[in-house]
């Protein structure tokens, strides 16, 4: 009788209890401004799409030795994709990798995640899990090409390792192009001034709806600290990127099916502005359209090849140039190229572009 009158005693004070924290938890809301209420509501249901990136490097433990150990070459963000396990994250946090771990929110566990793809040229790479926890909760993306100056962001990641943190500021400039690690800009960066911190690298960005919009990647400061300015890749390109990786584990880019002169080569001829051919793939629509590279006589002296100067009407003078001229076309498209054949003479031909 005893043990039945403190069972129900424990029972009435535990719902007391549990009462109380609800009601004075439903009161401090009560006190909340609208925006705040926003952003704790975004991060409750944001911070279970946000994931932890590990990059672990394999090394021998000495030069004379066949054991291998692991070894810890990185941390970043990332967010889950789809129900079947994929991750994106950027390129940067996981190159040089070896293998992965994926840590959740409120799971103690690490899972093991092998690489699907990346492509470097936008700082895009997808990650799948080895295996799967209970609950997969992927991100709602947004839209990027709608976005207005001013508008809030939300940032959710790992910065300094610190578990799964939100920060929150505005829209602060768009369009920007930013040097990536893949020896070309990348276009259409979002501006924010939402802290990014190092560990923030792959993490969404998020708009008051709780939809991505961006993909956390790189700040500007001397320290290596948020300084105010930080920049992510818009969502329409990850929309675009990152069912190519999963499907192909690479991006299928359009190309003309030509090489290019390198620009420490080509200054050397005293060529400053168009892009020099060094060969023409003959199975592209290049080669029909009559372009023609680097050529070589008997004698086995070199003579220059056509000279592509604009892509549907706009000037193109290194690499970086035709990258983006092409990068917003597809595989079958036609363009207009004019180049210089021989050195002199003007022409514009249409060609169908390849896949490369």
């Amino acid at each position: 009788m005893k043990l039945k009158l403190i069972i129900t005693t424990f029972t009435l004070i535990f719902s007391f209890s549990t009462f109380a924290r609800e009601e004075t938890a439903q009161r401090d809301m009560s006190r909340l401004l609208e925006s705040e209420k926003n952003t704790i509501s975004i991060f409750k249901t944001g911070v279970k799409s946000v994931v932890n990136v590990s990059n672990v490097k394999h090394a021998r433990t000495s030069w004379f030795s066949a054991n291998i150990s692991k070894i810890p070459f990185g941390v970043g963000s990332g967010f889950i994709w789809d129900n079947k396990g994929h991750i994106v994250t950027n390129y940067h946090v996981i190159m040089e990798g070896d293998s992965f771990l994926i840590s959740f929110h409120g799971d103690k566990k690490q899972y093991k995640a092998e690489l699907v793809g990346a492509e470097p040229k936008q700082d895009i790479a997808v990650l799948k899990l080895k295996e799967m926890p209970k609950n997969l909760t992927p991100v709602i993306p947004g839209k990027s090409n709608d976005l207005l100056v001013g508008q809030k962001t939300l940032a959710i990641g790992n910065p300094f390792g610190l578990d799964h943190t939100i920060t929150s500021g505005i829209v602060s400039a768009l369009d920007r192009k930013i040097p990536g690690i893949g020896d070309v800009t990348i276009h259409g960066m979002i501006q924010t001034d939402s802290s990014i911190n190092p560990g923030n690298s792959g993490g969404p960005l998020l708009d008051s709806t709780g939809e991505l919009i961006g993909m956390n990647t790189i700040i500007y400061s001397k320290s290596g600290s948020s300084s105010g300015v930080g920049f992510a890749v818009p969502v329409n390109s990850i929309k675009r990127i990152v069912p190519q990786l999963i499907k192909h584990g690479k991006v299928i880019r359009p190309g003309l099916g030509v090489g290019i002169l390198p620009e420490y080569h080509k200054s050397r001829f005293g060529i400053e502005e168009g892009l020099v051919i060094t060969f023409v793939d003959e199975s592209s629509g290049a080669f029909k359209a009559g372009i023609r590279g680097i050529q070589q006589d008997r004698r086995g002296r070199y003579y220059l090849g056509d000279v592509i100067i604009a892509v549907d009407g706009k000037k193109v003078s290194n690499y970086d140039d035709i990258y983006h001229a092409l990068n917003k076309y597809k595989v079958g498209d036609k363009v207009d190229v004019t180049f210089l054949k021989d050195g002199k003479k003007k022409k514009t031909v249409k060609i169908k572009l390849s896949g490369i």
